[in-house]
């Protein structure tokens, strides 16, 4: 398992958001993470979170299995600098970015987003920036496996259209760091 422990982000707000940061085979525990988010420090007056599910169903027919793979450290560091324009853009009290790997099954949970703040508007907003990111620019492959074939996950054009509400370049990187003058 490659894993970023927590740790502090810039924010939107005066104090630093906690990070929770994980590239993992095992199952994600939801509600171990919203007791962590909530964090009960008083402030957190709101808590989005998004759980993403291999379907049973694809392009290819009937789904038996998932296969995730990913590219360990940079797959996190990716993923960091996603929570890291996020906590920029909203205030924000607590992220946490789950993300598995390996093979799964129909049913099984993929990727868990959990956002905390003091108000729902900041928590939707990050909670959907930082999925939407995700999905397109962090680097993770997917292969859907039927009973009559295997094929990788190609990404989509709504995906991408879903980044240009934020403000990403259509067709450029979309990432969050990639800011003029940075690499």
């Amino acid at each position: 398992m490659a894993a970023m422990g927590s740790r502090a982000a810039g924010t939107g707000s005066a104090a630093a958001a906690p990070v929770r940061i994980r590239v993992l085979a095992e199952d994600i525990d939801v509600g171990e993470l919203e007791r962590w988010l909530l964090r009960e420090d008083g402030g957190v007056g709101a808590i989005v979170s998004f759980t993403g599910y291999v379907r049973g169903r694809g392009a290819g027919g009937d789904i038996q299995r998932l296969w995730l793979e990913h590219y360990p450290g940079m797959t996190e560091r990716a993923i960091g600098a996603i929570v890291a324009e996020a906590t920029r853009r909203w205030a924000l009290h607590a992220v946490a970015v789950l993300h598995r790997v390996g093979e799964l099954g129909p049913g099984a949970r993929i990727v868990y987003v959990g956002v905390a703040s003091a108000h729902r508007g900041d928590a939707f907003a990050a909670c959907e920036f930082i999925m939407d990111y995700l999905k397109t620019r962090a680097p993770f492959w997917k292969k859907e496996c039927s009973g009559r074939e295997e094929r990788w996950v190609e990404p989509r054009d709504s995906d991408e259209a879903a980044l240009r509400r934020w403000g990403a370049p259509g067709g450029g990187s979309g990432r969050p760091d990639a800011a003029e003058g940075s690499a």
